[in-house]
């Protein structure tokens, strides 16, 4: 007989070496879900979106329609995925993680913030409104329309030092937006 060497034999396949352990069959996974027809981890890039999805879901920012529709979720299937235990803890988990980074606040207040040029072009074109009213109405329109035009980084670009001496005692340095050079002109282009 040949000496064997460990992941190198060639099996016997009309006699095949005892099992140590029988075989079973194992209960199917909580922690997967099927989208689409497709058997999905939890923990996988899809998903974490479709539990992040679930969150917005529980927090009234995504309807059941509207997370039906995005993952093409029949609705015998449905009933099925609000059964797994695994989903509800990850998404309970997500729940209160939105929370305290305040990100479920700001997509709340951004989903309500899309209905104020509505209201706002009711009172603009409401003759019985007090004409202060409909001013501040169209000041507010104008800043809605054109919130494109504000520069969002134009302070990122300023430059504050702070030193904490203790003692409630700081040193605070405020050096500015950085300076640009000047461009240096061309005396043969003019």
């Amino acid at each position: 007989m040949t000496e064997s060497v460990p992941g190198f034999n060639i099996p016997d396949l009309d006699n095949p070496p005892p099992l140590s352990k029988p075989a079973r069959v194992t209960k199917t996974n909580d922690a997967v879900v099927i989208l689409r027809g497709v058997s999905v981890p939890l923990n996988s890039d899809v998903g974490s979106a479709f539990v992040s999805d679930c969150a917005r879901n529980r927090e009234r920012i995504f309807s059941d329609a509207q997370l039906q529709e995005k993952y093409d979720i029949a609705p015998d299937d449905w009933a099925e995925i609000i059964k797994n235990k695994a989903l509800r803890l990850m998404v309970s988990a997500e729940c209160e993680k939105r929370m305290l980074r305040g990100t479920a606040a700001q997509e709340s207040a951004a989903k309500i913030f899309t209905e104020a040029p509505g209201v706002l072009g009711s009172i603009l074109r409401d003759n019985r409104a007090s004409p202060r009213h409909r001013i501040e109405a169209s000041k507010e329109l104008r800043a809605t329309a054109r919130s494109s035009d504000e520069k969002p980084g134009a302070d990122a670009e300023r430059v504050i030092i702070t030193i904490n001496l203790g003692a409630d005692e700081k040193l605070t340095f405020d050096c500015g937006p950085p300076k640009h050079p000047k461009e240096i002109s061309n005396a043969e282009t003019e």
